[in-house]
């Protein structure tokens, strides 16, 4: 190995670590921190093993051949539909908690699809899946994404940075915290893929049937297979 090809791996190394604990620094849901490290991580050879994995899906395919997109989002009327509903509870997730439908670009090519898809379908998954917005919840979707996404550098990062986090700040949670990320994978593994959905067709449709198209609302099998990327 050349002198320079050392220097660039210890180069990688600083930047991964410095933005890693940047990562650590910021408060949860910093999408901003999320960003910076997954342009550090994620290699194009990475991200063709990722779209390679969701290619293998029939729904992952099609959206990463079709790009569907949320599109503007009103929530004042999403608010609207029956309280029962994807839609409503969306809508509702969001208002209670002061968010509002993240900002993404316009236009976006094959690699950068698949995190500007799951970028804005975020809180849609918090929602579908029942994970919260507390530090467990978010370990837990973390989890989830890992399990549905794998290989994803970027969500094994977030899930690294919550463990740090716990080591850190709140060690007193760590049964809590452990607990989830081992519910959102098993639950991940069992679950059919969410990657590729087109929500925005799926507003009117009560929540708890979704659920169970997507197997969501099954007792978590702790004998589930483990899937390996091909």
């Amino acid at each position: 190995m050349s002198l320079l090809t050392q220097l660039k791996q210890k180069w990688q190394t600083l930047i991964t670590g410095y933005r890693f604990m940047q990562l650590v620094e910021a408060p949860y849901g910093d999408f901003g921190a999320i960003g910076r490290i997954s342009n550090v991580i994620n290699s194009p050879h990475k991200l063709k093993e990722i779209i390679k994995f969701i290619a293998a899906d029939e729904q992952g395919r099609k959206a990463l051949e079709e790009q569907p997109r949320l599109g503007k989002i009103n929530l004042q009327q999403l608010h609207q539909f029956p309280p029962n509903t994807l839609g409503y509870l969306y809508a509702d997730h969001l208002l209670k908690h002061n968010l509002t439908p993240p900002e993404v670009p316009d236009t976006v090519d094959d690699y950068s699809f698949p995190g500007v898809h799951l970028l804005e379908t975020h809180d849609i998954w918090h929602v579908v899946t029942g994970c919260d917005t507390t530090k467990a919840g978010e370990i837990e979707l973390e989890a989830f994404y890992t399990a549905q996404i794998y290989p994803s550098p970027t969500f094994l990062a977030l899930l690294a940075k919550n463990l740090m986090k716990t080591a850190i700040e709140d060690t007193e949670l760590c049964e809590q915290h452990m607990n989830a990320l081992s519910r959102g994978w098993m639950r991940g593994k069992q679950a059919k893929p969410l990657f590729g959905i087109q929500w925005n067709t799926q507003w009117e449709i009560p929540l708890e049937k979704l659920r169970t198209q997507l197997n969501l609302n099954q007792p978590i099998d702790k004998t589930v297979e483990v899937v390996t990327a091909a």
